[in-house]
Order: structure tokens, then C-alpha cells, then sequence
């Protein structure tokens, strides 16, 4: 968990009101529920993360959430605030809201509710947006030449690894985006 900057905290405040004003049309939540969300504090994640877009962490001591007030702090991977990711961070702040309103687990019901946003296009963004920040963080691409997909990494692959897709020997090539 990072500190958020002045500007970082103005732009997830105003993210944060976007989103609740598009709860409260879904129908579902109660004006006193979404209220409850503005109380929430909020953050952004280490910039280097690459898997996380968005967490809800918990106050120390509860075992089973069920309200905002459990909520210590809901953090937004920073890049999100930009106006390339915002359709998406838009859609990462519901799904931690929906987290806030006390379904944690990822069963039926917490995707029926996550489904209600009403931007298809911006719930799908997360694969997009997860391999972008692999690129720019790989040092590596593992490619193949057979089928070109590229894998990005950390390390050199020395050829002990295969294509996912057609089973051929990686190639490591360096990274000139990371560079």
C-alpha cells in the first residue's frame, strides 16, 4: 500500500462520487448503503503492481465483513486514475464497493451485482490492463517463433521453456519497452 498524493486523493474522490452516483440508478443499494461508501478511506497500490488493480482492506479483528464501516481502506492501482484507464478504474471501484457492502466472496451473487455496471466495455479491460503493466515491468520477452506470442518476464527464459500455443522452444529477446 502506497500514500496517495494530494492530486491522487482529489481524482479517487471524484471516482469515487462518479461511481456512487451510478449505483444509486442501478436500483439495488440503498441511499443509506452508498452513503456509507463515502465514509470509506481510499488509496492507491504500490505502482509496481502488476496482478492487483484494486483491494478492500479490512479493519484488524473482523472475521466476517458485512458493512462499510469494517472497511479500513479501499486502495485503486494508480494508474488507474489516468484517462486511458479511467472507464476501467471506474469499473474496479464498484467491484471493491460491492466487496464494501459486505459480499466478499467471488460466488453468483457478487458477480450478478458486479454485472450491473452498466459499461460491459470497461469490466473487460482488466486483461489489458494487467498485460500492459507486465510489459513495461518485463526486462525479457520470451518469444516464439513459430506462432510470435510474446511472454513477458523478469528473467531470461536460457531455453528451458515452451510455447503455451504450439509447444516450440521461447526465445529470449530484451525487453525494449521496460528499458
Amino acid at each position: 500500500m502506497a500514500k496517495a498524493s494530494k492530486s491522487q486523493l482529489l481524482e479517487l474522490i471524484q471516482l469515487r462520487d462518479f461511481v456512487i452516483e451510478v449505483m444509486m440508478s442501478m436500483g439495488v443499494w440503498s441511499e443509506e448503503e452508498l452513503t456509507k461508501l463515502t465514509d470509506i478511506k481510499l488509496g492507491v497500490l504500490k505502482k509496481n503492481a502488476t496482478q492487483r488493480h484494486g483491494v478492500t482492506r479490512w479493519k484488524r479483528g473482523v472475521r466476517k465483513p458485512t458493512m462499510p464501516e469494517e472497511v479500513e481502506v479501499i486502495d485503486i492501482h494508480p494508474r488507474l486514475l489516468s484517462d486511458e484507464w479511467l472507464p476501467y478504474g471506474a469499473w474496479v471501484m464498484h467491484h471493491e464497493f460491492v466487496h464494501a457492502l459486505g459480499y466478499t466472496a467471488h460466488d453468483s451473487t457478487f458477480r450478478s451485482l458486479e454485472e450491473l455496471w452498466p459499461s460491459k466495455k470497461s469490466g473487460q479491460m482488466g486483461s489489458s490492463f494487467t498485460e500492459m503493466l507486465r510489459m513495461e515491468k518485463a526486462s525479457w520477452l520470451w518469444v516464439c517463433n513459430s506462432c510470435e506470442k510474446e511472454y513477458p518476464r523478469q528473467k531470461a527464459g536460457k531455453g528451458r521453456y515452451l510455447c503455451r500455443i504450439c509447444r516450440t522452444v521461447l526465445v529470449d529477446v530484451p525487453n525494449k519497452a521496460s528499458q
